[in-house]
């Protein structure tokens, strides 16, 4: 018998992650989508996906229970899931700030919970999300959350609850800094007289190059910075700028900053 997944919430996080699955050869059958909102819900009932504006029995046979709904809404989710959610099923939270803790009691004590940490290259299939699992999810509950997040990008366990902060300010944080990057290269391009079409498709080959190389490659990254540039060239020159500036030090900070956020709205 397949495993049937149930989300609480029908979003863009999990829309995508659904997207995954069916890409990997899951059927639309082995979901169910609770979604109180009625035109994201027709949407997703277009779509051919099983959805209904609230959690009831049917939710007791899944095997994966994923709560993707915004955090403001999750105490209530909870409250719904609780009456039917059976004990051997496995939840995945992706909502921020809300510890295991506190999930465990909205649920009633339930003991098999797992937070992730996913980012939005997530709905492109270039997702990484971090991972942490209470003490009652053995290998095969962390099978099952591997292979749903794999559906979507990469996933990475921590050892603490507390690294999840960590993830948050590197991957969940940031594509904000690259796109604060990228938006500045744009200018740039724009101010050395390219249009503005042909200066953000400059920004974004330059962005997708680099990661594609450097995701195929194992060589510290300062290595393959050094690979480009030649000492008194133009990326030396750039370089050169960039580290009197004190970029690479504000770019850490920024991550930082993140953490520090990540840990405020963890203790609420």
């Amino acid at each position: 018998m397949r495993e049937r997944i149930v989300f609480i919430g029908g979003g863009n996080m999990a829309s995508a992650i659904i997207d995954g699955l069916l890409a990997r050869g899951r059927e639309r059958a082995d979901f169910l989508v609770v979604e109180p909102f009625e035109p994201a819900r027709a949407s997703l009932l277009a779509r051919g996906l099983a959805c209904q504006a609230s959690a009831g029995p049917e939710i007791a046979d899944a095997a994966l229970c994923v709560l993707a709904t915004k955090p403001q809404a999750l105490h209530d989710a909870c409250g719904q899931v609780r009456a039917h959610l059976s004990a051997p099923a496995t939840v995945v939270s992706i909502a921020a700030g809300v510890s295991l803790a506190s999930l465990s009691q909205w649920l009633g004590g339930h003991a098999r919970i797992v937070r992730a940490m996913p980012n939005t290259p997530a709905k492109v299939g270039l997702g990484m999300t971090g991972l942490y699992a209470t003490a009652s999810c053995g290998a095969a509950q962390r099978a099952q959350v591997d292979a749903l997040f794999a559906a979507v990008g990469e996933c990475i366990w921590v050892d603490t609850e507390a690294m999840l902060d960590a993830v948050t300010a590197v991957t969940g944080s940031g594509p904000g800094y690259v796109f604060h990057f990228m938006a500045a290269l744009e200018q740039a391009a724009r101010e050395l007289g390219f249009g503005a079409v042909d200066a953000r498709r400059l920004s974004v080959a330059a962005f997708r190059g680099a990661a594609e190389l450097a995701a195929g490659d194992d060589a510290a990254l300062i290595e393959l910075q050094e690979r480009v540039t030649s000492k008194g060239g133009t990326t030396y020159a750039a370089l050169t700028h960039l580290r009197e500036a004190g970029v690479a030090r504000a770019i850490a900070e920024a991550a930082l900053k993140a953490a520090q956020r990540a840990r405020e709205l963890s203790a609420g």
